[in-house]
Protein backbone atom coordinates (compact mmCIF):
# COMPACT_ATOMS: atom_id res chain seq x y z
CA UNK A 1 0.00 0.00 0.00
CA UNK A 2 2.56 2.32 1.49
CA UNK A 3 4.58 1.42 -2.26
CA UNK A 4 1.72 2.32 -4.35
CA UNK A 5 0.92 5.67 -2.43
CA UNK A 6 4.57 6.28 -3.22
CA UNK A 7 4.45 5.47 -7.13
CA UNK A 8 1.38 8.09 -6.83
CA UNK A 9 3.04 10.94 -5.69
CA UNK A 10 6.02 10.62 -7.98
CA UNK A 11 3.71 10.42 -10.70
CA UNK A 12 1.77 13.98 -10.25
CA UNK A 13 6.02 15.06 -9.46
CA UNK A 14 6.91 14.00 -12.79
CA UNK A 15 3.19 15.05 -14.90
CA UNK A 16 3.44 18.90 -13.01
CA UNK A 17 7.43 19.28 -14.39
CA UNK A 18 6.52 20.02 -17.74
CA UNK A 19 3.77 22.46 -17.15
CA UNK A 20 6.26 24.36 -14.55
CA UNK A 21 9.15 24.34 -17.45
CA UNK A 22 6.72 26.00 -19.68
CA UNK A 23 5.74 28.43 -17.86
CA UNK A 24 7.48 31.52 -18.80
CA UNK A 25 7.30 30.46 -22.46
CA UNK A 26 3.94 30.45 -22.30
CA UNK A 27 3.61 34.07 -20.57
CA UNK A 28 5.90 35.64 -22.83
CA UNK A 29 4.42 33.87 -25.80
CA UNK A 30 0.54 35.11 -25.03
CA UNK A 31 1.25 38.93 -24.57
CA UNK A 32 2.32 40.83 -27.31
CA UNK A 33 4.31 43.86 -26.75
CA UNK A 34 1.54 47.25 -26.56
CA UNK A 35 4.17 50.23 -26.26
CA UNK A 36 7.95 51.47 -25.88
CA UNK A 37 9.36 52.07 -22.65
CA UNK A 38 12.38 53.39 -21.58
CA UNK A 39 13.21 52.76 -18.21
CA UNK A 40 15.43 55.72 -16.53
CA UNK A 41 16.47 55.30 -12.76
CA UNK A 42 19.20 55.86 -9.76
CA UNK A 43 20.03 52.06 -9.56
CA UNK A 44 22.76 53.15 -7.00
CA UNK A 45 20.35 54.43 -4.83
CA UNK A 46 17.42 53.22 -2.31
CA UNK A 47 16.75 49.71 -3.33
CA UNK A 48 13.26 50.11 -4.47
CA UNK A 49 14.22 51.28 -7.99
CA UNK A 50 15.72 47.54 -7.89
CA UNK A 51 12.09 46.13 -7.44
CA UNK A 52 11.20 47.93 -10.40
CA UNK A 53 13.76 47.01 -12.62
CA UNK A 54 13.17 43.36 -12.22
CA UNK A 55 9.04 43.97 -12.36
CA UNK A 56 9.54 46.07 -15.69
CA UNK A 57 12.24 43.54 -17.47
CA UNK A 58 10.22 40.45 -16.04
CA UNK A 59 6.82 41.91 -18.56
CA UNK A 60 6.18 41.39 -21.48
CA UNK A 61 3.35 43.90 -22.97
CA UNK A 62 6.45 46.16 -22.93
CA UNK A 63 9.27 46.87 -25.25
CA UNK A 64 11.96 48.00 -23.17
CA UNK A 65 13.61 50.03 -25.56
CA UNK A 66 16.50 50.78 -23.23
CA UNK A 67 17.94 50.88 -19.28
CA UNK A 68 19.42 54.32 -18.13
CA UNK A 69 21.55 54.69 -14.94
CA UNK A 70 21.27 57.93 -13.56
CA UNK A 71 23.00 60.00 -11.10
CA UNK A 72 21.83 60.54 -7.28
CA UNK A 73 21.86 63.59 -5.21
CA UNK A 74 25.57 64.43 -4.03
CA UNK A 75 26.64 62.87 -0.87
CA UNK A 76 23.60 60.69 -0.97
CA UNK A 77 23.57 58.20 1.91
CA UNK A 78 22.80 55.53 -0.50
CA UNK A 79 26.16 55.90 -2.49
CA UNK A 80 28.09 59.02 -1.61
CA UNK A 81 30.46 58.68 -4.54
CA UNK A 82 30.76 61.03 -7.92
CA UNK A 83 30.21 58.30 -9.52
CA UNK A 84 26.60 57.29 -8.77
CA UNK A 85 25.75 56.66 -12.32
CA UNK A 86 28.40 54.19 -13.36
CA UNK A 87 27.38 52.41 -10.18
CA UNK A 88 23.81 52.31 -11.33
CA UNK A 89 24.79 50.89 -14.35
CA UNK A 90 26.72 48.41 -12.45
CA UNK A 91 23.69 47.27 -10.59
CA UNK A 92 21.28 47.14 -13.60
CA UNK A 93 23.95 44.64 -15.24
CA UNK A 94 23.97 42.40 -12.24
CA UNK A 95 20.10 41.80 -12.00
CA UNK A 96 20.06 41.08 -15.75
CA UNK A 97 22.63 38.82 -15.04
CA UNK A 98 20.99 36.98 -12.09
CA UNK A 99 17.72 37.12 -14.10
CA UNK A 100 19.63 35.46 -17.40
CA UNK A 101 18.90 38.34 -19.31
CA UNK A 102 22.61 39.39 -20.14
CA UNK A 103 22.70 40.91 -23.31
CA UNK A 104 19.14 41.08 -23.75
CA UNK A 105 18.53 45.12 -23.20
CA UNK A 106 20.46 47.59 -24.03
CA UNK A 107 22.07 49.40 -21.20
CA UNK A 108 23.38 53.36 -20.63
CA UNK A 109 25.20 55.55 -18.24
CA UNK A 110 23.68 59.17 -17.60
CA UNK A 111 25.60 62.03 -16.13
CA UNK A 112 27.19 61.81 -12.94
CA UNK A 113 26.05 65.39 -12.17
CA UNK A 114 23.03 67.38 -12.77
CA UNK A 115 22.24 70.53 -14.72
CA UNK A 116 24.51 73.43 -14.17
CA UNK A 117 21.62 75.61 -16.09
CA UNK A 118 18.39 75.56 -17.55
CA UNK A 119 19.27 75.66 -20.38
CA UNK A 120 22.96 73.38 -21.06
CA UNK A 121 22.71 69.79 -21.52
CA UNK A 122 25.31 67.57 -20.43
CA UNK A 123 25.26 65.55 -23.60
CA UNK A 124 24.97 61.92 -22.50
CA UNK A 125 24.94 58.60 -23.79
CA UNK A 126 22.03 58.09 -22.21
CA UNK A 127 20.44 61.66 -23.20
CA UNK A 128 21.45 61.19 -26.51
CA UNK A 129 19.69 57.60 -26.89
CA UNK A 130 16.21 59.27 -25.69
CA UNK A 131 16.36 61.37 -28.49
CA UNK A 132 17.09 58.79 -31.04
CA UNK A 133 14.24 56.55 -29.51
CA UNK A 134 11.61 59.58 -29.69
CA UNK A 135 12.36 60.47 -32.81
CA UNK A 136 11.91 57.56 -34.78
CA UNK A 137 10.08 57.54 -37.95
CA UNK A 138 9.57 53.72 -38.60
CA UNK A 139 7.33 52.74 -35.23
CA UNK A 140 3.87 53.55 -34.08
CA UNK A 141 3.96 52.68 -31.04
CA UNK A 142 3.71 55.01 -28.09
CA UNK A 143 7.25 56.01 -26.31
CA UNK A 144 6.64 56.24 -22.66
CA UNK A 145 10.19 57.64 -20.84
CA UNK A 146 9.49 56.20 -16.78
CA UNK A 147 11.45 57.64 -13.96
CA UNK A 148 12.14 56.87 -10.81
CA UNK A 149 15.09 59.35 -9.64
CA UNK A 150 15.72 62.89 -10.47
CA UNK A 151 14.68 64.17 -13.95
CA UNK A 152 18.67 64.58 -15.44
CA UNK A 153 18.51 62.77 -18.56
CA UNK A 154 14.98 63.37 -19.82
CA UNK A 155 15.86 67.48 -19.37
CA UNK A 156 19.27 67.08 -21.14
CA UNK A 157 17.52 64.98 -23.95
CA UNK A 158 14.63 68.02 -24.06
CA UNK A 159 17.56 70.82 -24.30
CA UNK A 160 19.22 68.39 -27.23
CA UNK A 161 15.65 68.30 -28.97
CA UNK A 162 12.86 69.85 -28.22
CA UNK A 163 10.92 68.24 -30.47
CA UNK A 164 10.68 65.18 -28.74
CA UNK A 165 8.28 66.44 -26.19
CA UNK A 166 6.00 65.86 -28.93
CA UNK A 167 7.00 61.94 -29.03
CA UNK A 168 6.74 60.94 -25.32
CA UNK A 169 4.66 60.42 -22.41
CA UNK A 170 6.99 61.01 -19.22
CA UNK A 171 6.04 59.15 -16.02
CA UNK A 172 7.38 60.49 -13.18
CA UNK A 173 8.22 59.64 -9.18
CA UNK A 174 8.56 62.32 -7.20
CA UNK A 175 7.61 65.75 -6.19
CA UNK A 176 6.27 66.82 -3.10
CA UNK A 177 2.29 66.29 -2.35
CA UNK A 178 -0.58 68.61 -4.00
CA UNK A 179 -2.23 69.95 -0.38
CA UNK A 180 -6.23 70.40 -2.10
CA UNK A 181 -5.47 66.60 -2.53
CA UNK A 182 -3.33 64.90 0.25
CA UNK A 183 -1.26 66.56 3.25
CA UNK A 184 2.33 65.71 3.98
CA UNK A 185 3.38 63.06 6.23
CA UNK A 186 4.56 63.87 9.21
CA UNK A 187 8.14 65.05 10.00
CA UNK A 188 7.96 65.87 6.04
CA UNK A 189 11.17 68.19 3.91
CA UNK A 190 9.11 70.71 2.13
CA UNK A 191 12.10 69.58 -0.57
CA UNK A 192 11.49 65.92 -1.73
CA UNK A 193 14.01 63.52 -2.45
CA UNK A 194 13.80 63.23 -6.93
CA UNK A 195 12.80 66.55 -6.94
CA UNK A 196 16.33 67.50 -4.67
CA UNK A 197 18.66 65.06 -6.98
CA UNK A 198 18.23 67.77 -10.01
CA UNK A 199 15.96 70.91 -9.25
CA UNK A 200 17.60 72.24 -12.77
CA UNK A 201 16.22 69.37 -14.47
CA UNK A 202 13.10 69.30 -12.66
CA UNK A 203 12.31 73.17 -14.01
CA UNK A 204 13.19 72.32 -16.97
CA UNK A 205 10.50 69.65 -17.34
CA UNK A 206 7.85 71.65 -15.37
CA UNK A 207 8.43 75.17 -16.59
CA UNK A 208 10.09 75.10 -20.28
CA UNK A 209 8.60 72.12 -22.06
CA UNK A 210 5.05 70.88 -23.08
CA UNK A 211 6.11 67.47 -22.72
CA UNK A 212 2.78 65.24 -21.38
CA UNK A 213 3.74 64.57 -18.03
CA UNK A 214 2.38 61.79 -15.58
CA UNK A 215 3.29 62.28 -11.90
CA UNK A 216 3.38 59.88 -8.91
CA UNK A 217 4.14 62.62 -5.83
CA UNK A 218 5.19 61.52 -2.47
CA UNK A 219 1.75 61.15 -1.17
CA UNK A 220 0.77 58.46 -3.75
CA UNK A 221 4.28 56.52 -4.11
CA UNK A 222 4.15 56.38 -0.19
CA UNK A 223 1.15 54.19 -0.28
CA UNK A 224 2.93 51.15 -2.05
CA UNK A 225 4.62 49.90 1.30
CA UNK A 226 5.24 45.77 1.72
CA UNK A 227 5.95 44.02 4.61
CA UNK A 228 8.69 42.55 5.71
CA UNK A 229 7.14 38.98 5.83
CA UNK A 230 5.84 39.13 2.71
CA UNK A 231 9.61 39.88 1.45
CA UNK A 232 10.51 36.58 3.31
CA UNK A 233 7.62 34.43 1.89
CA UNK A 234 6.93 35.58 -1.30
CA UNK A 235 10.05 37.15 -2.55
CA UNK A 236 13.32 35.75 -0.73
CA UNK A 237 12.24 32.27 -1.48
CA UNK A 238 12.20 33.28 -5.65
CA UNK A 239 16.09 32.13 -6.14
CA UNK A 240 19.00 34.13 -6.66
CA UNK A 241 16.88 36.98 -7.65
CA UNK A 242 14.84 36.93 -4.88
CA UNK A 243 17.59 36.61 -1.82
CA UNK A 244 19.30 39.43 -3.47
CA UNK A 245 16.02 41.83 -3.60
CA UNK A 246 15.76 41.00 -0.11
CA UNK A 247 19.03 41.33 1.32
CA UNK A 248 19.14 44.81 -0.22
CA UNK A 249 16.52 45.99 2.18
CA UNK A 250 17.71 44.07 5.10
CA UNK A 251 20.97 45.60 4.52
CA UNK A 252 19.09 48.96 4.84
CA UNK A 253 17.25 47.90 7.59
CA UNK A 254 20.42 46.96 9.38
CA UNK A 255 22.05 50.25 9.02
CA UNK A 256 19.12 52.12 10.04
CA UNK A 257 18.39 50.57 13.38
CA UNK A 258 22.94 51.10 13.70
CA UNK A 259 21.75 54.67 13.68
CA UNK A 260 18.53 54.26 16.02
CA UNK A 261 16.25 55.50 13.13
CA UNK A 262 13.68 51.89 13.61
CA UNK A 263 11.94 51.44 10.21
CA UNK A 264 9.59 48.92 11.53
CA UNK A 265 7.82 46.26 9.21
CA UNK A 266 7.39 48.11 5.89
CA UNK A 267 8.96 49.36 3.08
CA UNK A 268 8.19 51.84 0.47
CA UNK A 269 8.51 50.78 -3.11
CA UNK A 270 7.87 53.62 -4.35
CA UNK A 271 9.22 53.12 -7.79
CA UNK A 272 7.03 49.85 -9.00
CA UNK A 273 3.55 52.34 -9.89
CA UNK A 274 5.93 52.48 -12.86
CA UNK A 275 5.41 49.32 -14.41
CA UNK A 276 1.68 49.43 -13.12
CA UNK A 277 1.11 52.63 -15.32
CA UNK A 278 2.94 50.99 -18.25
CA UNK A 279 2.78 46.96 -18.08
CA UNK A 280 -0.56 46.55 -16.30
CA UNK A 281 -2.56 49.10 -18.33
CA UNK A 282 -5.97 47.83 -19.30
CA UNK A 283 -7.10 45.19 -21.75
CA UNK A 284 -9.09 47.60 -23.50
CA UNK A 285 -9.44 51.37 -23.94
CA UNK A 286 -5.88 50.93 -22.61
CA UNK A 287 -4.79 52.76 -19.63
CA UNK A 288 -4.13 52.59 -15.87
CA UNK A 289 -7.57 52.09 -14.91
CA UNK A 290 -7.45 50.73 -11.71
CA UNK A 291 -5.53 53.44 -10.43
CA UNK A 292 -6.81 57.21 -10.09
CA UNK A 293 -5.48 60.65 -10.78
CA UNK A 294 -6.52 63.95 -11.27
CA UNK A 295 -5.92 66.49 -14.02
CA UNK A 296 -4.20 69.57 -12.35
CA UNK A 297 -2.52 72.94 -14.38
CA UNK A 298 1.46 72.18 -13.83
CA UNK A 299 3.04 74.41 -11.00
CA UNK A 300 5.94 76.25 -11.56
CA UNK A 301 9.44 74.97 -9.86
CA UNK A 302 10.76 77.48 -8.25
CA UNK A 303 14.30 77.81 -7.23
CA UNK A 304 13.49 75.66 -4.07
CA UNK A 305 12.40 72.80 -5.88
CA UNK A 306 8.90 73.65 -4.33
CA UNK A 307 5.53 74.63 -6.32
CA UNK A 308 4.27 78.09 -7.19
CA UNK A 309 0.95 78.83 -9.12
CA UNK A 310 1.69 78.73 -13.18
CA UNK A 311 -1.62 80.18 -14.92
CA UNK A 312 -0.20 79.23 -17.98
CA UNK A 313 0.79 75.64 -17.29
CA UNK A 314 -0.02 72.51 -19.14
CA UNK A 315 -2.77 69.57 -18.17
CA UNK A 316 -1.17 66.93 -16.81
CA UNK A 317 -1.95 63.75 -14.42
CA UNK A 318 -1.36 63.59 -11.08
CA UNK A 319 -1.86 60.55 -9.62
CA UNK A 320 -3.35 60.42 -5.88
CA UNK A 321 -4.74 56.36 -5.48
CA UNK A 322 -2.69 53.49 -7.03
CA UNK A 323 -3.36 49.69 -6.97
CA UNK A 324 -1.27 47.83 -4.98
CA UNK A 325 -3.28 44.83 -5.15
CA UNK A 326 -2.59 43.91 -8.73
CA UNK A 327 0.97 46.27 -8.73
CA UNK A 328 2.82 43.53 -6.10
CA UNK A 329 0.41 40.17 -6.96
CA UNK A 330 1.74 40.76 -9.96
CA UNK A 331 5.08 41.23 -8.67
CA UNK A 332 5.05 38.09 -6.63
CA UNK A 333 4.18 36.10 -9.44
CA UNK A 334 6.24 37.19 -12.33
CA UNK A 335 9.27 36.12 -9.52
CA UNK A 336 7.56 33.13 -9.31
CA UNK A 337 7.09 32.46 -12.69
CA UNK A 338 10.81 33.55 -13.55
CA UNK A 339 12.17 31.25 -10.90
CA UNK A 340 10.43 28.07 -12.43
CA UNK A 341 12.74 28.43 -15.64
Amino acid sequence: MMQRQTNKYILIILLAIPFFGIAQKDFSQKVTPRMRVILDNDYAGDPDGLFQLVQHVLSPSVDIRGIIGSHLKPGDGFDPSNETATHAVQNVNEVLSLLKLDGKFDVYQGSNQGLKDTETPNESAAAKFIVKEAMRTDVDSPLYVVCGGGLSEIANAYLLEPKIAEKITLIWIGGPEYTDIAPPPPGYTSLEYNTAIDIKATQVIFNQSNISLWQVPRNAYRETLVSYAELLTKVKPQGKIGKYLTEKIENVMELTNKYKIYTGETYIMGDNPLVLLTALQSSFEADPSSSFYTLKQAPKINDAGLYEVNHSGRNIRVYHHLDNRLLFEDFYAKLQIANQN
